[in-house]
């Protein structure tokens, strides 16, 4: 019902998604967003279609959600698309998904847009965990795309935000019981500059779709001042209009930070 109420409505939304978004441009967008995309198999249920046929239209919806922040000069984005507790999933759901992370990451090395505006391709997490095919094209799309500054694309594949943060302290005891550091070295920064995202800015916003409001172990060190925005919409139905939303909010908010 609601998408046949959507098509209905589709010309009033068009002329809407035009003005929210000369009202978006008016003002400072999140120089960092990060996204939980969730509700690829929700969606797909509703339909009546296989969990991989939503995974397939969520891809989609993540090449859309690449151009929007391009178009807003949104330099950093970081995604969600995996996390270490998927690996429990049953494995006819696993098996599809994998080859969708590898054709994803291939195509990406090939995309003329990527090279076109310099997007620098990287993935986080424990990486070791993937099949040997999907590291290859992991490798293969980060080599490729190593040179690029202007923009920075990152998915979180076989992710943990705690096992992240555990990561980065066991590099840290190893570089103290080499005499390397003293323990009176730690600090934030430290911590920090031993995570995945180390050479990245902390995200300013956080998006997740499907109307769940948590953020499911992503990227708990580096959210400690991030807004928080929850979408009710599944992550392959997401628009335009939810994007812009997303970001008015993000610039309705006053950022203290503390202060």
């Amino acid at each position: 019902m609601r998408r046949v109420v959507r098509k209905l409505l589709s010309p009033a939304y068009k002329f809407y998604e035009k003005r929210l978004e000369r009202q978006v441009r008016k003002s400072p967008v999140p120089n960092h967003l990060a996204v939980i995309m969730d509700g690829n198999r929700r969606y797909a249920e509703s339909l009546g279609l296989l969990p991989y046929e939503g995974h397939l239209m969520g891809k989609g919806t993540l090449e859309n959600l690449s151009e929007w922040c391009r178009n807003l000069d949104i330099k950093y984005l970081t995604v969600y698309a995996f996390s270490l507790e998927n690996f429990s999933r049953d494995e006819k759901e696993l098996d599809p998904l994998m080859d969708l992370f590898e054709e994803s990451f291939l195509n990406a090395a090939e995309d003329p847009q990527v090279h076109k505006n310099k997007v620098r391709i990287r993935s986080i997490g424990h990486r070791e965990l993937l099949p040997e095919r999907v590291i290859k094209a992991i490798d293969y799309a980060e080599d490729k795309t190593k040179d690029y500054e202007d923009y920075n694309y990152n998915l979180a594949v076989a992710y943990g935000g705690r096992q992240e943060i555990v990561r980065s302290m066991t590099k840290i005891a190893e570089k103290i019981k080499t005499g390397e550091l003293d323990s009176k070295d730690i600090d934030v920064d430290l911590i920090s500059d031993n995570l995945y995202t180390s050479n990245l800015p902390d995200p300013d916003l956080i998006l997740r779709t499907s109307g769940e409001e948590r953020v499911s172990n992503f990227l708990l060190w580096q959210l400690a001042y991030s807004e928080l925005y929850f979408a009710d919409v599944f992550w392959p139905e997401m628009r335009k209009i939810d994007f812009l939303r997303a970001i008015r909010s993000f610039q309705q908010r006053q950022r203290r930070i503390g202060r």
